[in-house]
């Protein structure tokens, strides 16, 4: 994935969440479902902006972003911020 497309695939997961909001606010899913799907949410935003970075840093160190690759999530919930 390249910058846009990574920033997109964000976008897009932040409409999600707002969606999922919005469903359990009209009582369209419950907390259960909600809590389960933002989890899988978050964990997917975590691995896009740490290959967002990854990406960043390789330009600006004059390396091929292309190389960056995405990290496990268990790996990105890991860092200590």
């Amino acid at each position: 994935m390249d910058q846009e497309q990574i920033l997109a695939r964000i976008s897009s997961m932040m409409e999600d969440e707002r969606r999922l909001r919005d469903a359990l606010a009209s009582g369209e899913i419950d907390s259960t479902t909600e809590h389960e799907r933002l989890g899988e949410i978050e964990r997917e935003l975590d691995q896009c902006w740490d290959l967002l970075r990854r990406r960043r840093a390789k330009t600006e160190f004059g390396e091929n972003p292309d190389e960056a690759r995405v990290q496990p999530s268990s790996q990105v919930e890991g860092y200590l911020e």
